[in-house]
């Protein structure tokens, strides 16, 4: 599919196809190129007259098959029509925010629903393409707008006897209100930003435990470099699952142990730092007992003993009564129980759609609330500081959607997104 938008959309579709169809019906046509009149494609065309179109520009959309040389004749034909230049990735959401048919929160939804790998993931970027958050923010700042307008009132027009009551005191009521209300969603933002970007889950532990057979299994092909010989893993190695619609990052990492190879020190020193900002830690062992215990690297890690098929039923009990994680990469004992543990504790932590999804838009609800929270203490304050804090709240609040501050996070957003969208 081909789409061509802006002002002079209609005057490529003409050229390449000769009559307008009906708006948004698709009617059966010819393309051809107009100086030599030899047609190039038979397929659909769909006419959307602005401003009802996805981008409030004209847009026209050509259904072609989809060879290399089709393509490239009609590229030759727009190309030599004044005015007309491939779109930039992300140029056509980019006109629809500026003409206002989207706002800043639903095209990074959108930009996340391109990129969603799981079901999980799906769910969160549609409800916030839909706006979810922005149809929250854009009530909020309705009420901060109506408690600053109650502030510069009673500021601006106290001696007159329709400005009754305490206004000032009215406003604040208004803010605490809103700060309980922005609490608890920003309380909820790292689930939202954990299940946009993966949960994460470090495999540690001792040189030749078991971590790169574990991840293969768990991966299901030949990821990582499998080797009796110690220190084999130097850096960090990452694989994406998907369990349970929930998207599951996988780290192994280099063994844990004091070396003097300098190489190997830096492995393991990126090791622990992976390990301590990991959602979850894999600490595994192929003996009863660690060098090192879970608990000196991440309060949230899951004791395994490695290569069960070595040892007895009896042992296997004995470590699972002790908590352990029991499993075999090499036969594939205890993997379904581990997957089955991991897919419910990703679940747990992230499996169900937030409203912030970005720490871009935690960082703006999280300063709206701190000049909401500036005024709340104190119930003598002027009347100018109340108002201030308050408009300084909305400003922060409007830049979650793109009222104010847009054009700086413009490219940072647009960078992934691919042609034509």
């Amino acid at each position: 599919m081909v789409r061509i938008s802006g002002p002079r959309a209609r005057f490529g579709l003409e050229t390449l196809v000769g009559k307008i169809p009906e708006p948004r019906r698709a009617k059966y046509a010819t393309f051809r190129d107009p100086d030599s009149r030899e047609t190039i494609d038979d397929g659909l065309v769909l006419w959307f007259p602005g401003p009802a179109s996805e981008t409030g520009e004209d847009i026209a959309e050509l259904h072609l098959h989809g060879g290399r040389a089709i393509l490239a004749a009609i590229f030759r034909v727009l190309g030599r029509i004044d005015g007309f230049r491939p779109a930039e990735a992300g140029e056509f959401t980019r006109r629809a925010l500026l003409n206002g048919k989207l706002d800043l929160a639903a095209v990074e939804g959108l930009g996340d629903l391109i990129a969603a790998e799981t079901e999980a993931q799906r769910r969160q970027a549609l409800a916030q393409y839909r706006g979810a958050l922005s149809a929250k923010v854009e009530a909020w700042r309705a009420k901060l707008i109506d408690a600053l307008a109650r502030v510069e009132a009673a500021i601006d027009f106290s001696d007159e006897d329709d400005v009754q009551g305490d206004l000032p005191r009215s406003s604040v009521k208004i803010a605490d209100e809103l700060a309980a209300e922005i609490r608890p969603v920003l309380a909820d933002a790292p689930r939202g930003e954990r299940l946009r970007e993966g949960f994460t889950v470090a495999i540690v532990g001792a040189p030749n435990a078991g971590k790169s057979t574990l991840l293969n299994r768990l991966a299901e092909r030949e990821v990582a470099i499998v080797s009796p010989i110690p220190g084999t893993t130097r850096d960090a190695i990452e694989v994406a699952l998907d369990l349970r619609g929930v998207s599951v990052v996988l780290i192994d990492t280099a063994g844990m142990r004091e070396t003097s190879d300098p190489v190997e020190v830096e492995g393991v020193r990126r090791a622990r730092a992976r390990a301590t900002i990991a959602d979850l830690v894999l600490w595994l062992v192929d003996d009863s007992r660690a060098d090192e215990g879970p608990e000196d690297i991440s309060r949230n890690a899951w004791p395994v003993r490695t290569k069960a098929d070595l040892i007895d039923s009896d042992t296997q009990r004995s470590l699972r009564n002790q908590g352990f994680l029991v499993v075999s990469a090499k036969t594939g004992l205890g993997i379904d129980d581990l997957i089955a543990k991991l897919s419910n504790e990703a679940e747990r932590l992230g499996g169900e759609p937030a409203l912030v999804t970005r720490a871009r838009q935690r960082h703006a609800l999280a300063e709206a609330v701190k000049h909401l929270e500036a005024i709340l203490p104190v119930s003598s304050l002027p009347e100018e500081f109340i108002a201030e804090e308050l408009r300084l709240a909305a400003r922060a609040l409007g830049r979650v959607t793109g009222q104010v501050d847009i054009e700086e996070v413009l490219g940072e957003i647009f960078k992934n997104f691919c042609i034509g969208k």
